[in-house]
């Protein structure tokens, strides 16, 4: 079973170039979605995050305790660095879960990841895609989504890779332009991933 890895910048719209593929029926693996539930789930994770953060890193509940983490890492590269050490390791255990119940005739997956390259999670897949946007049309889908401004949809650009440096790793590309249809273009990739498998 072949393992695809996508991303693509944020406002980028790689989870709606996942939704086509599972209109085929490939299962996507979310990895953003599944690190917000193994950090009160991961029993490795969370005595990790305890011992790095302190034990106020979660509620008396075990619920996470956003604020008190992102007051520590926002603006601090080398703490945003040590939480990203913890929590990818417990994603790749995650994702190794999931194949296991993926049935043996299912042709490939993907491998959602915000992250991919910068994580190196996409050393682990067999392909990589890249969903590109033009900057403007990814500014306002960010801004009209999650109701910020640009200024701090910007700052979030910035932490991440540029499409020119993940554009060197990916192995293929879906232009997300308004123009170019989505469909034709994820087609055309399902395909090709069809007509690798041994």
């Amino acid at each position: 079973m072949l393992k695809i890895g996508i991303t693509g910048g944020i406002g980028s719209g790689k989870t709606t170039v996942c939704k086509v593929f599972e209109t085929l029926g490939i299962p996507v693996f979310y990895a953003d979605t599944v690190a917000k539930q193994i950090m009160v789930t991961d029993p490795i994770l969370v005595k990790g995050v305890k011992e790095a953060f302190g034990a106020e890193s979660y509620a008396a509940d075990g619920t996470l305790n956003n604020k008190h983490i992102a007051a520590i890492v926002f603006n601090q590269a080398e703490e945003l660095a040590r939480l990203n050490e913890l929590v990818h390791p417990a994603v790749f255990r995650a994702f190794d879960h999931w194949l296991k119940d993926i049935p043996e005739n299912v042709p490939y997956v993907l491998k959602e990841a915000a992250l991919l390259f910068e994580s190196g999670s996409y050393q682990m897949c067999d392909q990589n895609v890249l969903v590109v946007a033009p900057l403007e049309v990814r500014l306002q889908r960010v801004m009209q989504r999650d109701g910020v401004t640009e200024e701090q949809v910007r700052a979030r650009m910035d932490k991440q890779l540029s499409d020119e440096e993940k554009t060197k790793m990916a192995d293929m590309v879906v232009r997300n332009n308004e123009t170019d249809s989505l469909i034709v273009q994820v087609m055309e990739l399902h395909h090709q991933f069809l007509n690798i498998l041994p």
